[in-house]
């Protein structure tokens, strides 16, 4: 079998502040990046191509390249080892990912070296997917329960969740795997977009994607808000007109109010029935979220795309704060941890709803998705994961998405990995700072016949970015 030989990590960032693209109230100018984790090996796959794992994790421009030294740090400690043994117990590479003492002071599992170790376990996970020759989430529904709860970091949750418990959870559902898995593969996993409702979208372009949204078969649409109540009222009336009484509404104001402040905002908006209110205070304020959750039911409170690691999970769950879990696949260490939550919201009946809004995103969540249904909590109830339709064109394997009829919904990834590999091409042409768009005198002239993004606006400063 092969071995792991070398790594390169790219900082890798794309000009989304020239469009407004991902625009919220927190963060209003942001160029979607990922720090970008190849693992090489001596081995090749099933096409006699080079056998590489592919992985990253997601920021928003300026401090990404802090995020890809982090990950050299950690990916080093993968050089030299067998991929068949990898693969063979996966948390033991978890393991010996966390057990730098001297990185992991920089967190504990938070921050920058939590998702610079997303980005090499993401990797990780998509190499041995690979030497199986199977999408990842097949990899993982396959599992045994046995083996499903021997990947989960379960540390400091058995106030919450035993290994016990898990098994049974995962054991309750293992005969009829098949049975859901053969929906999914008809219908799809529901979705929901967010990409109408950037802040620094006009009236008129939210009108038109709102529209476009309805069109294409989408019952979910998110808007973001927070920045100004006369214009969120305005925006929101907008929406509920294209979508109607019965499609859903969701809003998201990105952790710039206080508990307060968000009670009254929310009960401003709720004349427009929406289904979330998505981070309405600091991402940290576990009881803060529970004293909004209680002030503005029946509207429900949803989080989980800063939460730093699988006890901010069970401390959320533990005290009511969320109706709606929202992990996120670049935050989170992996697959090690997001199974471990993904259990935890099971044992609470909290159904997950994972973030996708950022480069790569769309890509990873739909396999956790899958896994979760499938293997896991088997309930599409109040189950929907975001979408966005920015940058997919920069991946070998790009997330389908699709109207079923009822709905559209993420197709079941069909290729080997997990669907995290950028073309060559993309990562030359955004590499930071020297790549053919950053290291241009005049960005705004660069294009590439493989890259659909469309660059719009003025010029970008690379030496901002």
């Amino acid at each position: 079998m092969p071995q792991i030989t070398a790594v390169t990590v790219e900082d890798v960032r794309f000009p989304t502040s020239l469009t407004a693209d991902g625009s919220d109230a927190m963060n209003k100018d942001g160029d979607y990046s990922a720090a970008y984790v190849i693992l090489h090996t001596d081995g090749v796959d099933g096409a006699g191509a080079p056998l590489a794992g592919h992985g990253l994790t997601f920021t928003i421009g300026r401090g990404n390249d802090i995020v890809a030294a982090a990950a050299v740090h950690q990916a080093q400690l993968l050089v030299g080892l067998d991929v068949a043994t990898m693969a063979a117990d996966m948390g033991a590479v978890y393991r010996l990912l966390t057990s730098d003492s001297q990185l992991r002071w920089l967190g504990p599992e938070k921050g920058v070296v939590h998702l610079s170790l997303a980005a090499v376990l993401n990797a990780s996970w998509d190499l041995v997917a690979r030497v199986a020759d199977k999408p990842l989430w097949r990899l993982l529904v396959d599992m045994s329960p046995e083996q499903l709860v021997d990947i989960a970091d379960l540390r400091y949750l058995s106030d919450a969740l035993t290994r016990d418990e898990a098994l049974a959870i995962l054991r309750a559902k293992e005969s009829t795997k098949a049975t859901r898995l053969a929906e999914l593969d008809r219908t799809g996993y529901p979705a929901y977009t967010t990409s109408a409702g950037w802040l620094g979208y006009g009236d008129d372009k939210l009108r038109r994607l709102c529209q476009e949204a309805v069109d294409t078969g989408y019952g979910y649409v998110k808007l973001k808000v927070g920045a100004n109540l006369d214009d969120d009222i305005r925006r929101c009336a907008i929406a509920r007109e294209i979508l109607g009484p019965d499609r859903n509404l969701m809003i998201d104001a990105n952790q710039v109010w206080d508990v307060g402040q968000a009670i009254d905002w929310v009960t401003a908006l709720a004349q427009f029935t929406p289904l979330w209110i998505e981070e309405p205070t600091s991402p940290d304020d576990i009881l803060g979220h529970a004293a909004v959750r209680r002030a503005v039911a029946p509207i429900g409170v949803a989080t989980g795309e800063h939460c730093h690691n699988r006890v901010m999970f069970k401390q959320l769950f533990q005290a009511e704060a969320i109706d709606f879990c929202q992990l996120d696949t670049g935050r989170l260490a992996s697959i090690n941890e997001i199974v471990a939550v993904l259990l935890l919201a099971a044992k609470f009946d909290v159904p997950v709803c994972p973030h996708a809004g950022g480069v790569g995103l769309c890509e990873m969540v739909q396999h956790v998705s899958v896994l979760d249904y499938v293997a896991i909590s088997g309930d599409l109830t109040n189950r929907v994961t975001e979408f966005v339709d920015h940058l997919h064109e920069h991946f070998t394997d790009p997330c389908i998405i699709r109207d079923t009829g009822s709905g559209s919904g993420y197709v079941l990834p069909s290729q080997p990995g997990y669907s995290t590999r950028m073309r060559q091409e993309s990562v030359a042409l955004y590499r930071f700072p020297d790549g053919h768009y950053w290291g241009a005198t005049d960005p705004t002239t660069v294009s590439s016949p493989e890259a659909a993004y469309v660059i719009a606006g003025g010029k970008a400063t690379p030496a901002g970015r």
